[in-house]
């Protein structure tokens, strides 16, 4: 795997940055009366404008170069084709095919989609038209997904920005937290609730342990033969799940090829085709595929994918920023922020090249956000006139779902007014306390309309721009193990928070401490 860092592009993009460090996005475009025209990019309903970062013609031609020194093309390629481009699992990369099974070349994975997809459809209209009932005879009005990360920050996210409200209510449980799934079992009738375990490896200890205390309140209610009615898996360990108690027909697989945080696409995504229907689900799948063919397909230099990246690359590595605010201004993407965040810091976040070589370059950004105008009165201080510079990407929609248009021009203004704010700044404004600098980067992504498909588009953009950066900076985006070693330790910590037995000389003396006290106080009566 070739990496673009120190290289020759690099390093000539590097001249150029100190060649040009007083220039400012002001001065661009007082310079460049046609910047909008470009440098903005359309592709059927999605608009990406990344004028108002400090990025010349030059610079993008360099970053170009940047992108083919790392030979970002064969690695695309590579990975729609299904090599093992995971090499530290040694695992294909398949979750495009998902979205894609006309084009897969492996018999057997085309089968295996084929197949479910096809099961998954059948089972999401037979409890959207309430054939399919529970153990009392009645159909599902209510669903409990319970997962973590991937397997709860995707659905949750499409679930809340797509439902229609005229489906089943969907409730997620994620946090090991017993407030968290405490709060939707006060609220559901075990009756008429249809309880999904999302879990890969189905050994995840914060979703069983949720399931297992979901178990014991349905089947405390309707009894043990209720489970099996009551209960779907969504697993690569289907034995696993029926050890659990849970039937075949209501096991639903996740390949090897899929990892947790691109796991959307596969039955995952269950919970969003039950609050949506499958034919919306269908339309998000056909969103992603369009934006895959453009990825494929589309020369890097109006590719949106790579653009996104390559800005990225930009900011975090030559304007040296070390954070990017993720705004979306519509309330139904209040999971997004959440959901960018897991899949950049989770792919990116990497000190090591495939090679296992020290990375001397900033990789992944800290990653954070908050929708519109609350983000407005919550952390846009500090993205105004706060010491450190941050980069910022504004998503904004043209047409909403609402009958309040007057709400809605209100909103947009806002986005694209702080958009101009952190660009441009104030001037000749002599009071250093309301002085804004501006020349804050910034890009904006506009959506004709949140529907299924732009938001299947929306969503393949990010997981693209993802891989791309990660193509770059020589590493595998597509590995975790860094989330292993919390897991494992927790793992060694459980049984001396109720054994009263002494641990001296295992932990951490602040670890001891804390656990004896945690044991002190937890002892202690209500």
């Amino acid at each position: 795997m070739k990496t673009a860092i120190g290289s020759n592009a690099w390093r000539s993009l590097m001249e150029y940055r100190e060649r040009t460090a007083s220039t400012t996005i002001a001065d661009l475009f007082a310079k460049d009366a046609n910047r909008f025209r470009d440098f903005s990019f359309e592709h059927q309903g999605l608009l990406l404008d990344i004028s108002k970062n400090r990025i010349d013609r030059a610079v993008r031609d360099w970053l170009v170069k940047v992108a083919q020194t790392a030979d970002v093309e064969s690695a695309r390629d590579a990975m729609f084709s299904g090599k093992r481009i995971n090499t530290t699992e040694d695992r294909q990369v398949l979750h495009v095919a998902l979205r894609d099974r006309s084009r897969i070349t492996d018999i057997n994975v085309a089968k295996d989609i084929s197949d479910t997809m096809k099961r998954l459809a059948s089972f999401t209209k037979s409890i959207r038209d309430g054939s399919l009932k529970g153990a009392k005879g009645h159909p599902f009005s209510n669903i409990i997904n319970i997962g973590i990360g991937g397997s709860h920050l995707g659905p949750m996210l499409v679930t809340r920005a797509l439902a229609p409200g005229v489906g089943p209510n969907v409730h997620f449980a994620a946090n090991i937290d017993g407030h968290d799934l405490d709060t939707i079992l006060t609220q559901s009738n075990p009756e008429t609730t249809l309880i999904l375990i999302s879990s890969k490896s189905f050994t995840t200890p914060e979703t069983l342990a949720n399931a297992k205390s979901a178990a014991s309140w349905l089947t405390n209610s309707l009894g043990p033969e209720a489970l099996s009615k009551h209960f779907v898996a969504i697993t690569s360990k289907p034995e696993a799940a029926k050890a659990f108690g849970i039937k075949q027909a209501h096991i639903f697989p996740i390949w090897d090829w899929v990892g947790g945080r691109f796991s959307l696409w596969s039955a995952v995504g269950l919970p969003a085709a039950l609050a949506t229907s499958w034919e919306s689900y269908s339309e998000m799948l056909d969103g992603a595929h369009e934006m895959d063919y453009h990825f494929q397909n589309t020369p890097l230099e109006k590719n949106l994918p790579v653009i996104l990246a390559l800005v990225g690359i930009w900011n975090i590595n030559f304007e040296n920023l070390e954070a990017l605010a993720l705004i979306p201004y519509d309330q139904r993407l209040t999971n997004l922020p959440a959901f960018i965040q897991q899949l950049d810091m989770e792919s990116n976040g990497k000190r090591v090249s495939f090679a296992g070589d020290p990375i001397t370059e900033a990789t992944s950004p800290v990653v954070f956000g908050l929708t519109g105008t609350n983000a407005q009165h919550t952390f846009h201080q500090w993205l105004h006139q706060g010491s450190r510079r941050i980069a910022t990407e504004f998503i904004g929609i043209a047409r909403p779902s609402h009958n309040m248009p007057d709400h809605h021009d209100e909103l947009v203004a806002n986005l694209l007014a702080q958009s101009e704010a952190l660009a441009i700044g104030t001037s000749g404004d002599k009071d250093p306390h309301r002085f804004c600098p501006g020349n804050r980067p910034n890009t904006t992504i506009f959506l004709e309309t949140l529907s299924p498909k732009l938001l299947g588009m929306l969503l393949a953009l990010y997981e693209h721009k993802i891989f791309v950066q990660g193509v770059i900076w020589g590493i595998n985006s597509f590995d975790q193990f860094g989330v292993e070693l919390g897991k494992h330790l927790a793992t060694n910590i459980i049984p001396h928070t109720k054994n009263l037995e002494g641990f001296d000389g295992k932990f951490n003396p602040s670890t001891a401490g804390l656990l004896n006290l945690y044991r002190t106080w937890r002892a202690l009566p209500k």
